[in-house]
């Protein structure tokens, strides 16, 4: 997958390499801001695997948002993506797809969900 012309551009933030304060400590290293041009977006429901059986006579709760990103964008469990104002943990691994008979691509998904607290 490529850039979609009216894909929306998210921000994976990386953290940074940790340091060490004087006493020893791991202290976290200022974030990298990575922009990514051209993604599509959709909400993730609360009705797949691990989702509350409580759910199934109720309406769909959104529990976080689905990325696809081009091919190729390197995104890690790790990371978090900015979308919209909003910061997202990765839910996962993120899973890409090349044909092995064409070379043809799909895009990079990654499962999102809001962070909160």
């Amino acid at each position: 997958m490529r850039e979609l012309p009216s894909g929306d551009d998210v921000t994976i933030v990386r953290p940074g390499p940790p340091s060490e304060d004087v006493y020893g400590n791991d202290v976290p290293g200022a974030p990298t801001e990575i922009p990514v041009h051209g993604c599509a977006l959709a909400p993730r429901d609360g009705t797949g695997a691990g989702a509350n059986e409580l759910l199934q006579a109720r309406d769909t709760v959104i529990v976080g948002l689905t990325l696809y990103a081009p091919y190729g964008t390197d995104i890690r469990a790790t990371d978090q993506v900015r979308v919209a104002g909003e910061l997202y943990e990765v839910d996962g691994q993120p899973g890409a797809f090349r044909s092995p008979f064409t070379s043809s691509t799909g895009p990079v998904v990654v499962a999102l969900e809001l962070v909160t607290g």
